[in-house]
Formats: structure tokens, sequence, C-alpha cells
């Protein structure tokens, strides 16, 4: 009986390990936390890429730009203001509800309201309407030919869930704790089973997933490590599976350790300066009644201060190139003969500075994140020496990217000159037209308003035809050039550091983490 036991115990065991050899967790961190779960709340490049993996909308975006099915399997132009869209049936939430069209609906609903950054998403939507259980007709105000990439973002969230748990109100706060930023219900190939802020999210594959999936992730365990270092340490001693981004000075490092790698390429994001041209007094010089920053000599003072292509040489070691424009190469609308900056030109700048009123520089706060994008702190710091060099007083406000954006958004919008970067979710000209420089921008920090672009705007997002929707977008950007309510670094590269445990990892333009597509070693 004894060695009955014994036998059986061993057959335990040897179970038990063969079940952990088949366990396949990917571990993977950057430098910012989620800013939550909600999927229509935060606009904010790692929060919306996680969320790809978790909820579904009606289409999604492929890596090469082309439009995918998701959660509708067809759709057509019916009219030109109409599209029907086909819903994909026998489909469940986490939950186990089932999805129909009045899920859809009511996503609509929720999304427009005024604490979403994601109502964009439908901005040009004017109705939904229900044709039948699986059919929808979404009517636009005019014509769209980006619909499709718009509804990309358009996450869909199950009705029943959310009325049930008493979630229709949101707050737009990164990090807050509300039901729908700590719990999840998506149709995804994964869902959330532990969230806990600035330390992990977790997810396990969704076992009740309508399609198909290309990996052989059993766990995946999402980390925030705010320092580089640790965040470079964590991946060369095997803790992590993939970190993101990569400092330039740890590159060499990282690829010539023996199980790590880099991978690089580029992304479809915009490292720019933001100004506060609206207030009348600065934050930055109470009791003087005067904000310099609404002179455009001033705006162009500022720019012929910054040596760009020193720091993307020094800082960001060549790595990429400098911009001249709001958006990047990769996104619709990018015109090349466009892309010159202002040349950096210090005694320009201080002439401009003497012709707008303040031969002696002024007091300004440059804000700015020190763990979302590549080298951001670093890049600010550079900036500092270059303005104080013109007689501006800059000082550095840098701090997590959760704070910096719930100190620059409304209503308190606590920032005169700010750095952020941005990738359109549509990878469309039409979305940082609305979002960082429209009236109702949710990233509009600035509070910039020209009337003539808020004009040209809706021409540009319903104007079919090519040639003339490339001559609005041109005027535009013509506009933004003048009035310089964005100053233009450089467009970010993409470096990620991996763990050979991985055998497989596909980079995106979108910078997202498909956990559907990622395959471990076995």
């Amino acid at each position: 009986m004894r060695n009955l036991t014994k036998v059986v115990t061993a057959s335990l065991v040897a179970l038990a390990l063969a079940q952990a050899a088949e366990a396949r967790e990917f571990r993977w961190s950057t430098g910012n936390d989620l800013q939550g779960l909600d999927p229509h709340v935060h606009n904010h490049g790692v929060t919306n890429a996680y969320k790809l993996n978790i909820y579904e909308p009606l289409v999604y975006l492929r890596p090469d730009g082309t439009i995918a099915a998701s959660l509708a399997t067809e759709w057509e132009l019916v009219n030109p203001t109409t599209w029907r869209f086909r819903l994909r049936q026998n489909v469940r939430f986490h939950g186990g509800e089932p999805f129909t069209a009045d899920d859809v609906l009511f996503s609509f609903t929720r999304i427009r309201q005024p604490e979403s950054d994601m109502s964009y998403t439908v901005g040009s939507v004017e109705r939904i309407v229900k044709v039948d259980d699986f059919t929808i007709d979404v009517v636009t105000r005019g014509p769209n030919p980006t619909l499709l990439r718009d509804l990309t973002l358009f996450f869909i969230m199950s009705k029943s869930w959310v009325e049930r748990n008493n979630a229709m109100a949101m707050t737009r706060a990164a990090g807050a704790s509300t039901f729908p930023e700590l719990n999840a219900n998506g149709t995804g190939a994964f869902r959330v089973i532990e969230r806990q802020i600035d330390v992990r999210t977790v997810a396990e594959p969704n076992p009740n997933y309508w399609g198909q999936r290309n990996n052989n992730i059993t766990r995946a365990t999402f980390r925030p490590i705010a320092n580089t270092a640790t965040r470079v340490a964590a991946l060369l001693s095997g803790e992590l599976d993939l970190v993101y981004p990569i400092p330039f000075q740890d590159i060499q490092r990282v690829s010539s350790a023996p199980n790590t790698r880099v991978v690089q390429g580029p992304s479809g994001r915009t490292i720019y300066l933001g100004l506060d041209v609206f207030r009348d007094e600065s934050l930055d010089m109470p009791g003087t009644g005067r904000n310099p920053l609404k002179d455009v000599r001033v705006r162009q003072a500022i720019y012929h201060a910054i040596d760009e292509a020193t720091i993307v040489r020094v800082v960001m070691r060549g790595s990429t190139q400098p911009a001249g424009l709001f958006i990047a190469p990769a996104i619709a609308g990018y015109q090349q003969d466009m892309s010159d900056r202002l040349p950096f030109n210090p005694d320009r700048a201080r002439q401009l500075l003497t012709e707008a009123g303040y031969p002696n520089g002024f007091p300004l706060t440059l804000s700015c994140p020190n763990n979302r994008y590549v080298n951001d702190e670093a890049i600010c710091t550079a900036i500092i020496p270059m303005l104080t060099r013109v007689g501006i007083q800059a000082r550095l406000n840098a701090q997590p990217m959760i704070q910096h954006v719930n100190n620059a958004n409304p209503p308190g919008y606590n920032v005169s000159l700010f750095m952020l970067g941005w990738t359109p979710g549509n990878f469309d000209v039409s979305n940082p037209l609305g979002e960082l420089v429209g009236v109702n921008g949710a990233y509009n920090w600035g509070r910039y308003r020209n009337d003539r672009l808020e004009a040209l705007r809706p021409q540009i997002v319903n104007e079919t035809n090519p040639e003339r929707r490339n001559t609005l977008v041109r005027e535009a950007l013509t506009i933004l050039r003048t009035d310089l309510p964005i100053i233009p670094l450089h467009y970010e590269p993409q470096v990620m550091g991996i763990l050979n445990t991985v055998e497989d990892f596909t980079l995106h333009a979108q910078e997202d983490v498909r956990l559907y597509q990622v395959r471990m070693r076995q």
C-alpha cells in the first residue's frame, strides 16, 4: 500500500510538472500604467493597446493599415451617409451575455458622454439604427470616407453588464477606481482576472472566444515599471519577456546579451510641444495680466530656440528625424513638401522676443512626462537651456504620465508649455485636427481656436474626392504652421527589448501588444 502511495504521488508530481511546462505566461512592461480599463474614457496609447485585447470594435485595423472584420462581418455603403453593418452572431461577452445590436446602440450612447476621451471615434455619426438583432445602420452627418478607420477604436460594451453594475457614469481622471476602470467585460481574446493600479494587470485567454488565436499564452501579466534601468534589468534577468521603450544607451547591451534581442521600427507618433494660447494671464506670471504665449512671435521664438537636430543626434541617438508637421509620414494626409522645420536660430528668437515686448524674456514652465515616451524627460531637459539661451527663464516640471495628464486635463488646464506625443487612432489627419487643435478636442490643452480650421475640419472629414480633400488638408496644415499652437519636435521610433522566451512577435506601427499574436517558445 505504501509503495502504491509513492507511485501515485510521483505520478501526480510528474503531471503537475508537465502542466507547468505547458503553461506559457507572457510578462511585459512599459514605463506607465494603463489609465484604466473603461473602454470609453481614456484615449491613451498604452491603454488603447491593452483594451484591444479585451474589448472589440466592429472592425479593426490590421498592421498593414487595411480594415478587417471584428464584431461586424460585413458592411456596405447604402447611400452617401448610411453604412449597413451585419453583426457577428453567436458571440458572448466574458460574463456570458450574448452580443447583439442593442449592445452597439448602448455603447454609442455611452461613449458620447462629455467625460469620454473616445467620443471622437463616433464624432461624425448622427445616429445608429437597429434593423434587427444582428443588423445596424450607422448614419453619419455627411459622407465620411474614414468612418471605418474611426470605428476601429469604438469598443463595444455589454448593455446588461453596465446596467447591472451601475457603471454608466464615467470619470476622466487617469487611475480612477470606478467599477469599469477596475473590471472589464469584453468579447476579446483575453479577459481580465486581476487589476491593481500601478502594480499589475493580469489576463487569461477567453475560452469562449469566437475567433482564431495565433498564440500559446496561458496567462498575460502587464507590469508598469517607471524606472528605465529597473525595467531593462528585469528583462535581462529573465523576469520580463518584453519591455518598451528601451533607452538608446541600452540598445547595445540588450542586443548583445545571450537571451535578449532588440526590435526597432517607425511608429505613427509625433512628439510635440503644445502652448497655452488661451489664458490672458500666464500661470507663470501671476499678477501681470500677460500671457506671452498668446503672441505668435513668442511662439516663433520658442520654435527658433530649439535645436532639434542636436536633440535627434544626441538624445535620440540618430534614431529618428526632426518633424515639421504634427503628423508622422505613416498618417494619411502627411505632406512631404510641408515637413520642413523653422530653422534653429537663437538670434532670430531673441529678436522676436524683443519685438513682442519681452527683451528680457519671461518665466515659463515646461511640463513633461518622465515615463511615457522614448527619452521624454531627457528631451525636455535638453530644451530648458535652449530656451534659457534666448532669455526665457525656463524651468522643468517632469512627472509620471498619469499626473501629467490629470494636471493638464480640463477643467484646470494647468500647463503653459507642455510635451505630448500623438498617434492618430484612425491613422488619418482628421483625428489630430479634432483632438489636438479642435475647439472640443480632448487633448487641446492649450485651448487653441481658429475659426477657419473649425470650418475646414468637417469638410476634410466629409470630402470623398482625394484631390479636393488633399487641398483642404494642405490649407489646414498651413494654418497650423502659421499659428503654431503646436511645435513639432520629431517622429518617435519604437524600440522594444524581447526575451528569447518569445518565439514570435510582430511590431506594429500602432505600437500595440496584441496578445493573440504573441507566441512563446515551447
